[in-house]
């Protein structure tokens, strides 16, 4: 992978966008082969039946995607709050997890990342982008398929409902948001700069930063058209684990002033759009360490830009 060291982070050395393998003797692969041919049509008219999910009662739609999970063997969530005892998770009050009118910050390596935000939180689901606090409301099944999509959306689409978090919440008052601020995927071993649309959320809305990690680790989908080898490892396997860590809630305070900066702030750049203040960036670092910190992995300084030239240098090398 020496051909790829230019997408290594400097300071860490993380390679945030390499798909994750795990080798396999040949008494595996065989046992592979056969849970995928039993799971795959059982799990294919339920992945083709997604569009239809959010027509069905609550009860039946967290059913469906239960059982969207529990196919391929995901049948065990470990979830923790931070800073809460092993075993005490009943005894918290609901404001110390997403509630609704609350903001799910979570990282993103995976589709499964949607499917299981969704089966729990029923959240509406907000895409972001790189250098712009502008965010598009998108449906569960575009955020289910985003991850592996042929394109990389290193900027907004133009006039294709844009909007603010903070409209989004006054919109949708009685439903939790859910950002992915990376906004793009990774192999999970590394958090990318965070895109200023989560400076877009009101002062009062808490934002929860939420770490979802897999074992095994080759379900994460860094590289977007990965159709067959991403159903191939998730079907093949007998079981994932879903490892879900929820850090305590965070709040916009830059926008205590009904999101004008605070008098002496300085103001940098973003690059495309309105530009950070200092305050604001604090929120975003808050944020990007408290993925780190959940996820026991590292901030990295590569971006999009850099997914969307690995992405390319990546094909052009299987394409030989």
């Amino acid at each position: 992978m020496e051909k790829f060291s230019q997408f290594r982070d400097r300071g860490s050395g993380i390679s945030p966008f390499i798909p994750i393998s795990t080798p396999n003797s040949p008494l595996t692969t065989i046992l592979s082969s056969l849970l995928f041919l039993i799971r795959l049509p059982l799990f294919l008219p339920f992945l083709l039946l997604l569009p239809i999910s959010p027509f069905l009662p609550g009860f039946l739609r967290k059913l469906y995607l239960w059982l969207l999970l529990f196919i391929p063997g995901i049948w065990w969530v470990d979830l923790q709050l931070d800073n809460v005892k092993r075993g005490s998770l009943s005894q918290q009050p609901p404001s110390r997890v997403p509630h609704p009118g609350s903001i799910i910050a979570a990282n993103f390596t995976s589709p499964i990342d949607a499917i299981y935000l969704a089966a729990v939180f029923d959240p509406i689901f907000v895409a972001t982008y790189p250098g712009t606090k502008k965010v598009r409301r998108i449906s569960l099944l575009s955020a289910i398929f985003s991850p592996l999509s042929g394109t990389i959306a290193t900027s907004p689409p133009t006039g294709q409902g844009l909007t603010s978090l903070k409209a989004l919440r006054e919109k949708y008052p009685n439903h939790i948001l859910a950002v992915f601020p990376e906004s793009g995927t990774t192999n999970g071993k590394g958090i990318l700069p965070l895109s200023p649309g989560l400076l877009s959320a009101p002062v009062e809305a808490s934002v929860f930063p939420v770490s979802i990690r897999y074992t095994p680790p080759d379900i994460t989908t860094p590289v977007p058209g990965v159709w067959v080898q991403f159903l191939w490892r998730l079907l093949g396997r007998p079981t994932h684990t879903i490892r879900v860590r929820i850090a305590e809630a965070m709040h916009n305070t830059a926008q205590a002033t009904n999101g004008v900066p605070h008098s002496g702030s300085e103001r940098r750049s973003s690059g495309e759009d309105d530009g950070v203040t200092i305050e604001e960036q604090h929120l975003l670092d808050n944020v990007a360490e408290a993925l780190a910190r959940l996820g026991r992995v590292k901030r990295v300084g590569l971006t999009l830009k850099d997914k969307k030239a690995f992405v390319a240098a990546w094909n052009k090398k299987g394409s030989r």
